[in-house]
């Protein structure tokens, strides 16, 4: 419990967006705690505790937030739901607990793999699998790295979803029968979890942890893409149609759509090889791009016209001041 409770990373990464002078005390406070926490843990306990941190945070609790609205007040979560009514969960007191139980069971079940991988890897390599050295990743390196942790995540999300999961074989029927049982409805966060373990390790396990195995970026830099891809996942599945954003709005709508075809199509987690594949069910992340980019010169039109009209009515005011003044001026 010390070393969850000593986790700083928010404060590193959240440290720039306040002014400069506690932006460096935040960065100094970060380092001190950072230091404490590799000197007086092991690598291997604050990857794994770390990561499943991350999980409880900014998935777990968030689901189980939504799960308990949409089961309290269905008539209000059914009016901001993609597809309806058919989106929220049933009303099974027996069913929702044994979908909490499994999915708390697969998040143990994938912190277990990792622990396994992890051990394997560093027994091999003689030394961690992840840089957890007292000193901090550049910037740049965070930047390069999380771009080809993202890169590497959408090929095999891609390739593992339409070649394994969505195909005629024994994981594929599995993965029908526990994710794709509900026919024309967007999914609910929890069902991120909620998977068979075998499928769900291909679907969300692997793609996230075997770039990294590869890459081996500093332990930070896995936690900084375990919280992004973590949140991105657990928005995309919450099945709600005002998740804000050009990005995170187009990726709910496409993953409702594969969740309420059955899974015929928009097998990547963006929708990038979608696009190029020809498998995008719906609108593609290139019509999204193209849409908000007309809101975006909507609203620069109107804004633009709003200040014209308003310069237009304050000429017209300080022309009728004027004429008051003339008018004043020569009635004396």
């Amino acid at each position: 419990m010390d070393l969850l409770l000593s986790l700083p990373i928010v404060s590193y990464f959240g440290g720039p967006v306040f002014t400069s002078w506690s932006g460096s005390m935040n960065l100094l406070f970060f380092y001190m705690t950072w230091t404490t926490l590799v000197l007086s843990h092991s690598p291997l306990k604050i990857e794994l505790v770390g990561t499943l941190a991350v999980r409880i945070v900014f998935w777990l609790v968030p689901s189980l937030f939504f799960l308990i609205f949409d089961s309290l007040l269905p008539s209000l979560a059914e009016s901001i739901k993609l597809y309806g009514s058919a989106s929220l969960p049933r009303r099974n007191a027996v069913s929702l607990l044994r979908q909490v139980l499994l999915a708390i069971f697969n998040l143990a079940l994938s912190t277990a793999v990792q622990a396994g991988i992890s051990i394997g890897a560093g027994s091999l390599l003689r030394h961690p699998l992840f840089k957890t050295s007292t000193r901090l990743p550049l910037p740049w390196q965070i930047v390069k790295h999380i771009w080809l942790l993202y890169t590497a995540r959408e090929v095999l999300t891609y390739y593992i979803s339409r070649y394994i999961l969505h195909s005629r074989g024994r994981i594929a029927k599995l993965h029908k029968t526990y994710s794709h049982s509900r026919k024309n409805a967007a999914p609910y966060a929890l069902m991120l979890y909620t998977d068979h373990p075998l499928p769900l390790l291909l679907q969300r396990t692997l793609p996230v942890y075997l770039p990294a195995m590869v890459i081996q970026p500093h332990l930070l830099t896995y936690f900084l893409f375990t919280i992004l891809t973590t949140l991105e996942e657990m928005l995309s599945m919450s099945g709600y149609s005002m998740v804000p954003g050009i990005i995170m709005g187009g990726i709910t709508r496409r993953t409702a759509t594969h969740y309420a075809s059955g899974g015929r199509g928009n097998f990547g987690a963006w929708g990038l090889l979608d696009w190029v594949s020809g498998t995008s069910l719906g609108k593609d992340v290139v019509e999204d791009i193209n849409d908000e980019a007309e809101k975006h010169q909507v609203k620069e039109r109107s804004q633009k016209a709003a200040g014209d009209a308003g310069s237009v009515m304050q000429d017209s005011i300080d022309g009728l001041k004027k004429v008051r003044k003339t008018r004043k001026k020569n009635s004396d």
